[in-house]
């Protein structure tokens, strides 16, 4: 288990290049949220812009549709019904980066997300990041294999657990909860994904390796700094960084964020929402001062 140093965060920074526009700069296409919990969504829209994805698509149940677009105007929101197959895979003569964060804010106890997850995971040809209530989804039938399956084609997935969300993914493997970093190596194992677990120290493993990150404070321990998270790995792997260093760098800035805003508002007072505010000022710490 290892840490990265200061000047291995630097470099994995995604400063765009002059030459880039909306899409080189990277697709992230989020679907997130539910009746329940709309807001989720808009965290973790939000978060992937401010983390440099160059066009964030979202995609929500369509009675939320109309909350969510009204959260900022850059957001390009529309409803699960009006998904198509094109969403898919990227065109033949399409190069540009794209990733997918699935689950921030669904209610898993809606029939529904079942087969949103199952159909992400069979069918999303790129990268995904499964959070929130779609954890819950990974055992259901015919999931499994499906990550099996995206291993085979070498398509990463994600799993960002908090020990809570863990526990419920450790029972039916017998993992023990007593040493964090044995978790997040068995929990990548099990679910064939890269394990972010979520914690004070969080720990990320894609099975063999493992690394920590010990940047994380008590500011972040409010409901939807998660999302907050989510999409900001997530933006980092559609801009193309390599899982394993998109999960290390996307939770240095989050908890970067979030010690920078606990310096001027307070560990008391820090919102999920001051989280993404302070991102740009977390790129600057970590790069170093630099803009570009």
């Amino acid at each position: 288990m290892r840490e990265y140093t200061s000047e291995e965060l630097a470099d994995l920074l995604p400063y765009p290049t002059p030459n880039l526009y909306k899409y080189s700069r990277g697709r992230l296409i989020l679907v997130v949220g539910s009746r329940a919990y709309p807001g989720a969504a808009g965290l973790a829209a939000l978060a992937s812009q401010r983390a440099g994805a160059g066009y964030t698509e979202v995609y929500v149940e369509d009675p939320i549709v109309g909350h969510v677009q009204t959260i900022a105007p850059s957001l390009v929101v529309r409803a699960w019904s009006d998904w198509d197959g094109t969403n898919w895979m990227p065109r033949a003569d399409e190069r540009h980066p794209r990733a997918y964060v699935l689950g921030c804010g669904f209610d898993a106890t809606d029939p529904y997300i079942a087969n949103v997850t199952r159909q992400i995971l069979k069918r999303g040809k790129a990268s995904v990041l499964v959070d929130g209530g779609a954890l819950a989804m990974l055992s259901v039938r015919k999931i499994p294999a499906l990550c099996e399956q995206r291993t085979a084609d070498n398509l990463s997935r994600i799993i960002t657990p908090h020990f809570g969300e863990a526990e419920g993914l450790a029972r039916p493997f017998g993992l023990p909860m007593d040493d964090p970093e044995e978790l997040a190596c068995g929990l990548a194992q099990s679910y064939h994904a890269i394990c972010v677990l979520k914690g004070p120290n969080t720990y990320i493993s894609d099975g063999k390796d493992c690394y920590v990150m010990t940047e994380g404070t008590s500011a972040l321990s409010k409901a939807g700094t998660g999302d907050v998270l989510a999409g900001t790995v997530g933006a980092l792997l559609a801009q193309g960084i390599e899982p394993v260093d998109a999960c290390v760098l996307g939770t240095t800035l989050h908890a970067r964020a979030g010690s920078l805003a606990a310096h001027d508002l307070t560990s008391i007072s820090v919102t999920p929402e001051d989280v993404i505010a302070y991102l740009p000022k977390a790129v600057l710490s970590v790069g170093g001062g630099r803009t570009a």
